[in-house]
């Protein structure tokens, strides 16, 4: 990788689109809507409410961040398909890269990005191709409009990691990219890693530098899942329940035991009680937040939740980016 390329990590998750680079993170909620151009007059008496990021390029205009699904026709593809390349991926990236730089400045350099992806994309026989369709959609010169201003980004370089291994990543490298010494027992010996996103809940387990396979699985059991219960009626798009969750607005009382349950199967039919030999169980992804009490009272000692495990992922990413680089 060329020195003179800029780390990037980035966690393209079904929640937030997270990037982490050498100033800092940023999230931008992963909500995409297509914009119709209608544009409606604001009446007296009503509360005149911002826009969100209005992103057009080389496939259309759209909405992108918190409440696009207030000004358009909400696009929610959780397939996942979506990470080889498709249209709102596409208005999610250059939302994100046009937040990033409106926070942190414009990027002097071509970006060397490693992208964090679910564990079904990169397992079976189809896992090369969508290796390569993640790469050769994000590789390259993006231009696109965001709220009238141009913008132009190259990315000149692109790895591809699963999310789980960012998360340990994030656990063992400190910010020199040097192994935090009493943490390389989990590169060495057996670590267990636990990612709750969005869409999916991921374990991966490590051993002596090495993914171990049987201890390795995805489930469609992640915090949409949640949302989805709480959504019996289906009154709201996806996008709104997740807003009202994030502003503490959802009764959970009835839906929550059940997602317990729910994940708590998922590790236990992979892990059984084998958990408990290994060094340490991480713990990372947004819907830790959520699970943290019931991922404690399971995992007692061995659990490490870090101290963010929103970013976690997409630092961890970033990590691997520098540690290319070193």
């Amino acid at each position: 990788m060329e020195s003179t390329l800029i780390p990037i990590g980035i966690d393209a998750g079904n929640g937030a689109f997270k990037i982490f680079g050498q100033p800092g993170g940023l999230q931008v909620l992963s909500q995409v809507a297509t914009d119709n151009g209608q544009r409606m007059v604001n009446t007296l008496g009503l509360h005149k409410q911002k826009p969100p990021l209005q992103v057009v390029n080389g496939h259309g205009a759209f909405y992108v961040g918190a409440e696009a699904h207030d000004y358009g026709r909400p696009v929610e593809n959780l397939d996942v398909d979506r990470f080889n390349g498709t249209p709102e991926m596409a208005a999610l990236l250059h939302g994100s890269l046009t937040r990033y730089q409106e926070k942190y400045g414009l990027f002097g350099a071509p970006l060397a990005v490693v992208t964090g992806m679910p564990n079904e994309l990169l397992a079976g026989e189809e896992a090369p191709k969508n290796i390569e369709n993640v790469k050769r959609w994000i590789k390259g010169t993006h231009t696109w409009q965001a709220d009238g201003q141009e913008y132009s980004v190259q990315i000149g370089d692109v790895k591809v990691a699963s999310q789980a291994t960012g998360g340990l990543f994030d656990y063992l490298l400190n910010e020199q990219v040097r192994y935090i010494p009493e943490r390389k027992k989990a590169l060495t010996g057996e670590a267990g890693i636990i990612s709750v996103g969005f869409g999916t809940v991921e374990l991966m387990v490590v051993r002596d530098r090495t993914q171990v396979q049987r201890f390795t699985t995805g489930a469609a059991s992640g915090v949409r899942r949640l949302l989805e219960l709480v959504n019996g009626q289906r009154l709201y798009s996806l996008g709104e329940l997740d807003l009202l969750l994030r502003s503490n607005e959802l009764d959970l009382s009835t839906a929550m035991p059940v997602w317990e349950r729910e994940v708590g199967r998922v590790i236990g039919d992979q892990w059984g009680n084998q958990w408990k030999r290994f060094s340490v169980v991480l713990a990372v992804g947004g819907g830790t937040l959520l699970l943290r009490n019931s991922l404690i009272y399971r995992f007692g000692a061995k659990i490490h939740i870090p101290e963010d495990p929103v970013q976690s992922i997409a630092h961890g990413l970033y990590k691997m980016a520098l540690f290319q680089q070193a």
